[in-house]
């Protein structure tokens, strides 16, 4: 797999060109003035045209064994996203009050002064919904499972009845079948919510 995705395009129309002049010593309340005049002048119809021929330079190449397991591939891109999206974002978007623990939700929230206002825990939700997210896709390529099979006891020989010998385990491989489904169950939902909430993943 390779891929490289540019930056956005910026937007260049009359304003942001008579903007330029600022550099050179003209105010910005005359490159105002100036923009809107040229903004309704054939510079703004060739200013359009360009736009329409810019395109953001998006290159991906996909190889056969990137989905020999895609699960796995798409793991290893979405987690740092996942991570630095936490870091850097602005907002946050509306949580469903059933995909939030209850001391989340806005009913155990302290009281607000205006209706208009976001409660307190807002920003709060979606951070845990985010967590949630990252901590499911940092278990695709880890072996998790492990954990929850306890190891077996030494194989030896046994005597038995017939004088005749048999191998056997001290203790025969227990395995945590609650712990097991319990830690599914959560990645499950991690890939439920990164699914419910795609459109809100934008910084």
């Amino acid at each position: 797999m390779k891929i490289f995705i540019g930056k956005y395009l910026n937007w260049w129309g009359p304003y942001q060109i008579v903007g330029l002049l600022q550099k050179v010593g003209l105010s910005k309340n005359w490159c105002d003035k100036l923009g809107k005049w040229t903004d309704d002048t054939p510079i703004y119809t060739f200013c359009n045209w360009i736009e329409n021929k810019r395109k953001r330079k998006i290159q991906v190449r996909i190889d056969d064994y990137d989905t020999w397991s895609m699960d796995s591939t798409l793991a290893y891109i979405i987690l740092p996203m996942l991570k630095q999206l936490k870091d850097t974002k602005y907002g946050s978007p509306d949580i469903d009050w059933h995909d939030i623990p209850k001391e989340l939700r806005s009913t155990s929230a302290p009281k607000k002064e205006n209706d208009w206002v976001v409660d307190e825990y807002w920003h709060e939700r979606w951070d845990w919904v985010l967590d949630e997210m990252i901590w499911a896709f940092s278990q695709v390529n880890e072996d998790w499972q492990d954990q929850y099979h306890k190891e077996a006891g030494e194989w030896h020989f046994k005597d038995r009845e017939d004088d005749m010998s048999e191998m056997v385990q001290d203790k025969k491989p227990v395995i945590d079948t609650k712990g097991l489904k319990a830690h599914n169950k959560r990645m499950q939902n991690g890939f439920r919510l990164f699914g419910k909430y795609y459109q809100n993943l934008w910084d």
